[in-house]
């Protein structure tokens, strides 16, 4: 496969490169981008390390993770980061997961996001289910992928353990057929 360049009318979705080290970091080293997430914020060296690794990732032969730079097209600014994981377990399924900063919250850039992943899963890598998690106090994401058109399907109790405690999952998904671009 190419290398990804995907676009909607105010994102684009494009590969990692080294040079996006701190763009990441202004998310994944944020204690406000990453309180729902599964992780604690990182360091900007555990930024560099994720960030080496994604793009080593680009050019594995078959590839099995997409990790992206979400760029605002008017400002040419990385303000999210996009990844598909395939799922080994699950014929032609992935997992996928966003962050945006929390600077470009609140303006739909979230949904944009997720359209732009579930379009390259189903249109591009021929996948036929997509599936995320959710923390459960991350009502602005289950909005989102409603949105979508994910299905809500339930619960993964005690998944992730952040900050010395476990927490539940609520999985979305969204099947190739019900995808609508």
């Amino acid at each position: 496969m190419c290398p990804v360049e995907r676009s909607s009318q105010r994102l684009r979705l494009r590969e990692l490169t080294i040079d996006d080290v701190e763009g990441v970091f202004a998310i994944y080293g944020s204690a406000e981008a990453t309180e729902h997430l599964s992780f604690e914020p990182r360091t900007r060296e555990q930024v560099g390390q994720i960030v080496a690794q994604s793009v080593a990732s680009a050019s594995a032969d078959p590839r099995t993770e997409y990790a992206l730079a979400v760029v605002a097209r008017d400002m040419g600014q990385l303000i999210g980061f996009g990844r598909i994981a395939m799922d080994p377990h699950q014929q032609r399924a992935a997992t996928f997961g966003f962050a945006l900063r929390p600077d470009a919250w609140g303006v739909g850039y979230g949904l944009e996001t997720v359209r732009l992943l579930l379009g390259l899963g189903f249109e591009e890598i021929g996948l036929h289910r997509m599936w995320g998690a959710r923390s459960p106090l991350n009502k602005a994401s289950a909005r989102t992928m409603a949105a979508a058109g994910m299905v809500e399907e339930g619960i993964i109790r005690g998944h992730i353990e952040k900050s010395g405690r476990w927490r539940d999952s609520v999985v979305h998904s969204i099947l190739d057929e019900e995808w609508k671009p």
